[in-house]
C-alpha cells in the first residue's frame, strides 16, 4: 500500500492531528462566522482613516495578505502588512492598525502596536490572549478572540474571517458574511478531492506531493491575487513537511532571478517548480508564464501548473490555499515528520529570551 494511502502509518506520523485541521477548515469558517456573529463594537469609529495596517508575523499575518489581495482594487486608501518590530513611520492619528497575533506574545507584533498606542492609531485586535489582549483591555482596544488550541498556521480559517468580518462592518470590504460562508461551502465541496480516503491515482495533492518529494520546491505566482497564496504555499511547506520553498512573482523574478538559471544543469533534478495562475493574472502577465516555463522545461527541471478555481475572487483564492495545505500535509508524511511541531522556531524564541 502506497504510504498515502495508509490511515494507520499517517495517523501515527500526525500525533497533534494536522489533518483535522487542515481537513476541518471549511467548518473552522463556520465557526469563525459564529464568533463574529456575537462580537459586537463600534464599527463607526473606524471610519475615515488614510491607511490600514494589518501588524503580524507568520500564520497570524497570512490573513492581511490574502485581504489586501482582495481588497487591492476596491479600496482608495493603502493597506499593509507589517512583518516587523517597527510600525511605518507615516502611521499616525489617521492609521487604522490592526495587531494580529493568535498566541497573543508575538514580540514583533506586541512592539508594532505599542508604537501603534503611542501614535494615537485607531486600534483593533485579533488574538486569542496573552500580552496582546492584555495591551487591549489596558487600551480599551476592540478584540475579537479566535478559537485556541490551533498552531498559528492552522487558524487561518479564523483569522482570516474574523479580519474580514472587521473590513465588511466597518465599510472597507464588500465581503460580508454571506460570502464568506458560501465559499466554506465552495471548499467542503471539493474537499472529497484531497482527504486519505481519495487514494494517490485520483488526488493531485498527493501526486504532487510524491513529485515534490526529495526536490527544492519554487513557486512562482502573478503579483496579484495569487501571490499570497504562493506565500501560504512556501510557508506550509517549510512548516508542515520540514524542509525548505522559495517564492517569487511574475513580471519581477523576470528581471533578475531568471537568469539564475542558466546555470542549473548540473542540479536540474533537484528542483520543482509550481506555478500559480488565476484568470485575472492579464494578457502580458500570462504570455510571460508560458515563455518562462518553456524555459525551464528546456532546462529539464520539472513544472506542473496549478489553475485557481471558483465563481470569484474568493473562491479562486482559497481554492489554491486548499491544495497547498493538503500537498504540504501529506509530503511531511513522505519525509516521515509529524507536521505540527515547529522546533526550529521554538529553539530561536528560547534563545531569544535569554
Amino acid at each position: 500500500m502506497n504510504i498515502l494511502d495508509d490511515l494507520n502509518r499517517i495517523q501515527s506520523l500526525d500525533k497533534d492531528d494536522m489533518y483535522k485541521a487542515i481537513s476541518g477548515f471549511p467548518e473552522e469558517i463556520k465557526d469563525a462566522l459564529s464568533i463574529c456573529e456575537k462580537f459586537e463594537f463600534d464599527a463607526e469609529a473606524y471610519r475615515n482613516v488614510n491607511h490600514i495596517i494589518l501588524c503580524g508575523m507568520g500564520g497570524s499575518a497570512i490573513g492581511g495578505d490574502l485581504a489586501r489581495a482582495l481588497l487591492i482594487n476596491e479600496l482608495d486608501i493603502t493597506f499593509d502588512t507589517c512583518r516587523d518590530y517597527n510600525l511605518p513611520r507615516y502611521a499616525d492619528k489617521t492609521t487604522l492598525v490592526i495587531g494580529s497575533s493568535y498566541s497573543g506574545n508575538t514580540e514583533e507584533t506586541l512592539s508594532a502596536f505599542q508604537q501603534a498606542i503611542d501614535r494615537n492609531c485607531k486600534l483593533f485586535a485579533i488574538t486569542t490572549g496573552g500580552s496582546l489582549s492584555k495591551l487591549a483591555e489596558e487600551h480599551n482596544v476592540p478584540t475579537i478572540k479566535p478559537r485556541p488550541g490551533f498552531q498559528p498556521r492552522a487558524a487561518l480559517s479564523y483569522s482570516f474571517t474574523l479580519l474580514m468580518h472587521f473590513l465588511f462592518e466597518t465599510g472597507y470590504s464588500t465581503y460580508d458574511n454571506s460570502s464568506i460562508m458560501q465559499m466554506a461551502k465552495f471548499l467542503k465541496k471539493r474537499l472529497m478531492n484531497f482527504t486519505i480516503d481519495n487514494k494517490v491515482v485520483d488526488n493531485l495533492t498527493k501526486q504532487l506531493a510524491e513529485r515534490l518529494l526529495g526536490r527544492l520546491p519554487i513557486i512562482y505566482s502573478g503579483p496579484s491575487l495569487t501571490a499570497p497564496a504562493a506565500l501560504r504555499f512556501k510557508g506550509q511547506i517549510c512548516e508542515n513537511a520540514k524542509c525548505l520553498a522559495f517564492t517569487n512573482q511574475f513580471p519581477e523574478f523576470n528581471h533578475n532571478e531568471l537568469v539564475g538559471w542558466e546555470l542549473v544543469d548540473e542540479f536540474h533534478d533537484k528542483l520543482f517548480v509550481v506555478v500559480l495562475r488565476d484568470s485575472d493574472d492579464g494578457e502580458r502577465v500570462s504570455l510571460r508564464m508560458d515563455i518562462v516555463e518553456s524555459l525551464i522545461a528546456q532546462k529539464e527541471v520539472d513544472i506542473v501548473e496549478i489553475e485557481s478555481v471558483g465563481d470569484n475572487k474568493l473562491e479562486r483564492l482559497f481554492s489554491l490555499i486548499q491544495v497547498a495545505d493538503f500537498t504540504s500535509f501529506y509530503l511531511a508524511i513522505l519525509n516521515n515528520v509529524d507536521p505540527t511541531p515547529v522546533k526550529p522556531i521554538e529553539a530561536l524564541k528560547r534563545e531569544l529570551r535569554t
